[in-house]
């Protein structure tokens, strides 16, 4: 059994490494309250299985796979719960939109397109966004590197096609 003194070492390594569980969270969840939970959720799953964690690949890499599973379960549960409640019209929110550069509306129209992909390819885009190796990718998501660069590939293609649309 580890000492008490590790789970100091993963709150260190979560509180060096929170940027990656915020792309995380902001790429899966975009109302704040759900974000709040979700970073929650991901804080809790990390603690938990850090006593599991083999140390043979880099800590951030566990991190993502942790992430992205909670991430994911996390949306599944919410889709199931959104089946029964009902929505409030559009018209009864207003919410102003501030004034923002073309660089600003460039990180938004990004932000909306990673919304659209499925799980796994959203999963590898942040990733590969986060400037992690095809190796790193294989090993946190859990498939080829190959299969990683055949996925970024199309990913590009797919976001210089919206691009082009918008």
């Amino acid at each position: 059994m580890k000492t008490p003194s590790n789970k100091i070492d993963i709150s260190i390594i979560i509180e060096e490494n929170r940027n990656l569980i915020y792309k995380i969270v902001n790429s899966y969840c975009s109302d704040s309250n759900e974000q709040e939970d979700l970073i929650q959720e991901i804080i809790f799953q990390l603690l938990k299985s850090y006593d599991s964690f083999d140390h043979k690949g880099k800590v951030t890499t566990w991190m993502y796979r942790v992430a992205f599973n909670v991430a994911i379960s996390h949306n599944r549960k919410l889709r199931t719960r959104e089946k029964h409640i009902l929505a409030i019209p559009s018209k009864l929110v207003i919410v102003a939109e501030e004034e923002t550069n073309e660089y600003d509306e460039k990180i938004k129209q990004l932000r909306a397109f990673i919304q659209e992909f499925d799980p796994l390819n959203k999963a590898n885009l942040i990733m590969y966004l986060d400037g992690n190796s095809h190796k790193e990718i294989s090993e946190g998501m859990g498939i080829s590197v190959s299969n990683v660069g055949t996925k970024i590939n199309r990913i590009k293609k797919q976001l210089k096609k919206k691009f082009k649309q918008k």
